[in-house]
C-alpha cells in the first residue's frame, strides 16, 4: 500500500469513527430533556428531527465542497468548529433555544465532514480501485465506535450528564486532524470546468429513473417512528437502568457487525430486486412484533433485529450506489442520501405528531402498514 492510500484509509475510517462516536452525548441529552426539562416523547422526537437539517441538503454541500476550496480544507474547517461547539456545549448551561442552535451547528459540521470524506473516497477509491475496501473500513470503524458509545454514553449519562459527553469528543476531533494533515489532495479545479449548481441539478432531475429511485427510497425508509416511546417503557415500566440500556445497545451493535459481514459474504450472490421485496415484507412483520413488548422480547428484538437491520441497511446503501448517475456519482449519491435522511426526519416528526393522538399500539400498526407503500415501485425500477 502506498503512503497516500494509507492516509486515505486512515482518514476515511477515522472520519466514520468520529461520526459514530459523536452519539456519545445523545443518551445524556435524552435523559436531560426527559428528566430535567420534563419533555414527553413526542416533543423529544420533534426536537431531534430539527437537528438533522444539514443532512437533507447534502447535494448543496457537495456542490460547495467540489467548487470552493478543497475537500481537505473543508474537513479542517468543520473540525475546528466542531471543537468550538463541543467546548461551548460542554462548559456552558444554555437555554433550550441556544442548546438547539448549537446542536444544529454541530450536526452541520458533521455533514460537511461526511460529504468531504465521501468525496475523497470516491476520487481516490476509483483511482486505486479501492472503493469497496475503503467503504468496508468506514462502516467497520463506525460500528466499532458504536460499541464504545453504547457503554460509554450510558456511563457518562449515569455519572455526569450530556455535557461531559461533548467534552470527550474534543480529543477525537484533534486526532482525526492527523490523517487529514498528512493526506495530500490533488487539485482538480484547474482541469475541470466550473459547474453550475442549477445546471447539475437540472440534469439529475431530468433523469426519470433517478427520480423513481428517490421516491422509492423515501417510501421504503418512511414509517412513523416509535423508538422514543419504547425507550420510555424501558425506563419507566421495565425499570431498566441507564447502564443496562446502554449495554443492550452495545450488544445489539455487536450483532449488527455480524449482519454487515453476512452482506459482505452474500452480496454478490443475491438478486437485489428480489431481496428488496423480502426486506419490505420482513420490515412490516418485525414492526408488528412490537405490539408484544416485554422485557424478554425487548432483548430478543434488539439482538435479532440489529443483525437483520444492518444487513438490510448495507443492502439499501448498495442499491443507492448502483443507482447513482454516471458522471454525477457524488452528487446523485448525496441526493439519494438526502432523501433517505428526509424520510428519517419525516418518520420522527410524524411519530411525534401521531403518538398523543392515537397511542402507541395504533402508531405501531400504522407504521407497519406504511412500510408496504413502496412495494408497487420495485417492479418499475430497472
Amino acid at each position: 500500500m502506498n503512503k497516500k492510500l494509507f492516509w486515505v484509509f486512515a482518514l476515511s475510517s477515522g472520519a466514520y469513527f468520529t461520526q459514530s462516536i459523536e452519539s456519545l452525548p445523545s443518551q445524556g441529552l435524552f435523559y436531560y430533556m426527559k428528566e430535567t426539562l420534563g419533555f414527553g416523547a413526542d416533543k423529544i422526537m420533534l426536537i431531534s428531527s430539527l437537528t438533522t437539517f444539514a443532512w437533507l441538503v447534502k447535494p448543496l454541500i457537495g456542490y460547495l465542497i467540489d467548487n470552493f476550496l478543497n475537500k481537505r480544507v473543508w474537513i479542517f474547517i468543520s473540525l475546528f468548529f466542531d471543537i468550538v461547539f463541543a467546548l461551548i456545549l460542554g462548559f456552558l448551561h444554555m437555554p433550550l433555544i441556544f442548546l438547539l442552535v448549537m446542536l444544529i451547528f454541530n450536526s452541520t459540521c458533521a455533514a460537511f465532514r461526511d460529504v468531504s470524506v465521501d468525496g475523497i473516497m470516491c476520487v481516490e477509491g476509483k483511482k486505486y480501485g479501492a472503493t469497496g475496501r475503503i467503504q468496508s473500513l468506514q462502516w467497520a470503524s463506525a460500528l466499532l465506535a458504536g460499541l464504545i458509545t453504547g457503554i460509554g454514553g450510558a456511563f457518562i449519562a449515569e455519572r455526569w450528564g450530556y455535557q461531559a459527553g461533548f467534552l470527550c469528543l474534543v480529543p477525537v476531533y484533534l486526532l482525526i486532524m492527523i490523517p487529514a494533515y498528512f493526506y495530500r489532495e490533488e487539485d482538480l479545479k484547474p482541469y475541470k470546468e466550473r459547474s453550475n449548481l442549477f445546471t447539475d441539478l437540472k440534469k439529475l432531475f431530468m433523469d426519470k429513473q433517478l427520480l423513481l429511485v428517490c421516491f422509492f427510497i423515501f417510501l421504503y425508509k418512511y414509517s412513523p417512528s416509535f423508538g422514543a416511546p419504547l425507550l420510555y417503557i424501558d425506563r419507566d415500566v421495565f425499570k431498566w437502568s441507564k447502564l443496562w440500556i446502554g449495554t443492550l445497545g452495545t450488544i445489539s451493535m455487536f450483532f449488527g457487525m455480524f449482519g454487515a459481514l453476512l452482506y459482505y459474504k452474500f452480496s454478490s450472490k443475491i438478486n437485489l430486486k428480489k431481496w428488496l421485496y423480502y426486506s419490505v415484507l420482513l420490515g412490516g412483520l418485525t414492526t408488528l412484533s412490537y405490539l408484544y413488548y416485554t422485557p424478554l422480547s425487548a432483548v430478543i428484538y434488539n439482538i435479532i433485529y440489529s443483525l437483520l437491520g444492518m444487513f438490510v441497511f448495507i443492502m439499501i446503501m448498495d442499491f443507492m450506489a448502483r443507482k447513482s448517475v454516471a458522471g454525477f456519482e457524488a452528487t446523485s449519491f448525496a441526493l439519494l442520501c438526502s432523501v433517505n435522511n428526509l424520510a428519517d426526519v419525516a418518520s420522527n416528526a410524524s411519530g411525534g405528531f401521531l403518538l398523543p393522538l392515537i397511542g402507541l399500539k395504533w402508531l405501531i400498526v400504522i407504521s407497519a402498514f406504511t412500510s408496504f407503500l413502496c412495494l408497487p415501485l420495485i417492479k418499475r425500477i430497472k
